[in-house]
């Protein structure tokens, strides 16, 4: 363990490669491709198994469900790319449980900020607010059982991959 750092240079270093990279592509090209999160979630957890065997391994396994199942309703809901999913369950597998969760966490108040900051620059904070407050009333509605969410976008988007990047780090740092 690093004095400094909560996880080990061996889950550090490659994970903060994976995500330097999908943030590079994804403001670059607006995709994260597959060839570089697959085998970065496929090495997460061979790696972890390596080196702590079956306890390591569904430590990784865990932190990567838990990382793209918080993802996945985004996706489904068309508010990110399936990318972004997969980067995060591929962090998921680095971070492994609990760390994974503190990943996640982090990186969805990092889009949070960047979502603001973008609003701001676009000129589209006040309606984006209001798609937030349509979607909050809606959520708590009684009345919209079986009824689809409002479509509440501002049209404007940015690379996630961004706030996976900042998440990413900060999980490195704070003690599960």
């Amino acid at each position: 363990m690093n004095p400094v750092m909560n996880a080990p240079l061996w889950v550090a270093v490659p994970m903060a490669a994976l995500v330097v990279l999908a943030a590079g592509a994804d403001v670059r090209t607006r995709k994260i491709p597959n060839v570089l999160t697959g085998p970065a979630l496929l090495l997460g957890l061979a790696t972890h198994f390596a080196i702590g065997g079956w306890t390591g391994f569904q430590s990784s396994f865990t932190g990567m469900l838990i990382a793209g199942a918080i993802l996945l309703p985004g996706w489904l809901m068309r508010w990110m790319g399936a990318g972004d999913v997969k980067l995060m369950a591929a962090v998921g597998a680095w971070l492994a449980w609990p760390g994974a969760l503190i990943g996640v966490l982090a990186s969805l108040a990092a889009g949070g900020v960047i979502a603001i900051v973008y609003a701001i620059r676009h000129r589209v904070l006040l309606p984006t607010m209001f798609g937030v407050v349509t979607l909050g009333a809606w959520t708590l509605s009684r009345g919209t059982r079986g009824m689809a969410p409002p479509i509440v976008t501002s049209g404007v988007r940015f690379p996630f991959a961004l706030a996976v990047l900042a998440g990413s780090i900060f999980a490195l740092w704070v003690r599960p």
